[in-house]
């Protein structure tokens, strides 16, 4: 429910608010926290960014000043969160992928608002505005501003932008819809530079980050007949290219350039446990089978982690599943 008067009525009457998002951060969720809490404080109110997680690299040319958006830290931000006015909550369905933020969200006397487009939400907000047809969360803040009649600016732009491109994997998701490249249209009338912002996006990785890839694609495994794939990152891959895990952003995608793969895994160790990633391009609904696991998203593309189990028991455990679920479809 997208409950427009509620949420004004709720920024008019306060003052102070934090705005975070989801572990491990993409385009999406840096993009509408940047451009919700610039159209906040050029209304007057105080507004802090505090994630769990940095900023990747290749995000970072949309950040203004150095202390625009800050890394949850215990000591300094649990209090700020829990004397805020209001706390945001963008582009996720779960508290608890915020992380170690999750804790003090949940015991702030603050009113909550969750601004997401994925299905399946979690009750934990005052304020709820889910819509799971929307191409982004970007989208739906751009809904917003629009609905508030206010003039956006190259500054609020340029994040909104990136959230949409980003998300709609450059504009060729199922829901792109022509709004979608209305709204586009209209915020590169504010001076965006779409080549420079595809180039910093998806162009500017390191030799060590192709190195890592090439580690991907060597463990490119079919199965089900062709008809879905699976690639892998371990730890000693990361450390032996000089690589974070921010540099496997993209990977899974390269399981769907494959001819008759409808679905693809990326699987990526961490340090307790796996994160797997999703991708679909047929009738298959990932998200449903990444819920099996804990985990959600979107039909197109969903993810899950997996604490305090090994990589290949996890793969093997995914795969016998992804066959059983992709059989029932295809």
């Amino acid at each position: 429910m997208n409950d427009f008067n509620t949420l004004f009525d709720t920024i008019k009457k306060n003052t102070s608010f934090v705005i975070t998002t989801h572990m491990n951060p993409d385009g999406d969720a840096i993009g509408s926290e940047l451009a919700l809490a610039r159209y906040l404080i050029s209304i007057g109110k105080q507004v802090r960014i505090i994630n769990h997680s940095h900023t990747p690299e290749f995000l970072q040319f949309m950040i203004n000043t150095n202390d625009e958006i800050e890394v949850f830290d215990k000591a300094s931000h649990s209090e700020v969160i829990t004397q805020a006015d209001v706390v945001v909550v963008l582009d996720l369905n779960q508290l608890r992928r915020t992380g170690d933020l999750e804790e003090p969200i949940r015991i702030s006397k603050a009113k909550k608002v969750c601004i997401d487009h994925h299905e399946f939400p979690e009750n934990f907000s005052d304020i709820e505005m889910f819509d799971a047809e929307k191409s982004s969360t970007g989208e739906m803040i751009y809904d917003i501003l629009s609905e508030a009649e206010f003039k956006i600016d190259y500054n609020i732009a340029l994040p909104i932008y990136v959230a949409i491109l980003t998300d709609t994997g450059s504009f060729k998701y199922d829901r792109t819809t022509p709004k979608v490249h209305r709204i586009a249209a209209e915020l590169l009338e504010t001076g965006i530079d779409t080549k420079s912002v595809y180039r910093e996006v998806y162009d500017q990785g390191s030799a060590n980050r192709i190195q890592l890839l090439g580690r991907a694609l060597s463990s490119l495994t079919l199965f089900c007949d062709g008809k879905a794939s699976y690639m892998k990152v371990t730890r000693s891959d990361l450390a032996e290219t000089c690589t974070i895990e921010e540099d496997v952003e993209g990977f899974v995608n390269y399981n769907l350039t494959i001819k008759g793969v409808e679905v693809g895994i990326f699987f990526f160790e961490l340090e307790d446990g796996v994160k797997a990633s999703f991708r679909s391009v047929s009738k298959v609904p990932v998200n449903k089978l990444a819920k099996e696991f804990g985990g959600g998203g979107h039909f197109y593309a969903a993810g899950v982690r997996i604490t305090g189990e090994n990589m290949e028991l996890t793969i093997d455990r995914m795969i016998s599943e992804t066959e059983k679920y992709i059989s029932e479809f295809l």
